[in-house]
């Protein structure tokens, strides 16, 4: 064989080799989870029980869901956290749906004297990550108020 052919050959059965590896690398790129059906319930306390904050949401990956950490802060605080604080952050209770998804609940107990001095406008920041390591960061998940 010529060496004009062999470099040819050479030459082709590298690029396609570099085309397959490329095609490959793009389907296994983690996909983001998304959060949908989000909801905000709050509970104002009464007499001598306390009040709750509870956020639900459903999550999915084609990976599935390893976590969704929550963050809720007062508008008035012009906190605006980050992707990186809410690593550190608490995390809510998911239970598995199906395959890829879950229904995760974060649940907080509003005391009188929190709801008194903590009245007004309030977000929730969430961070969700997928078994795969995927992320997705929802700045403003859900806006809710805090009354007497």
């Amino acid at each position: 064989m010529s060496k004009r052919i062999l470099s040819s050959s050479l030459v082709a059965a590298v690029a396609l080799g570099a085309a397959a590896y490329g095609s490959l690398a793009l389907a296994s790129t983690p996909t983001e989870p998304t959060l949908e059906h989000g909801s905000a319930r709050y509970t104002a306390p009464s007499g001598s029980s306390a009040g709750s904050f509870t956020y639900t949401v459903d999550v999915s990956d084609d990976s599935g869901i390893r976590s969704l950490k929550v963050l809720p802060w007062p508008a008035s605080s012009h906190l605006d956290p980050t992707e990186a604080e809410l690593g550190r952050v608490e995390e809510a209770k998911c239970r598995s749906t199906s395959d890829g998804a879950a229904r995760c609940t974060y649940t907080m107990k509003v005391t009188k004297r929190e709801a008194d001095l903590n009245k007004g406008t309030w977000h929730l920041s969430a961070l969700a990550t997928a078994k795969d390591g995927g992320t997705t960061f929802v700045p403003r998940a859900t806006t809710f108020d805090i009354t007497r």
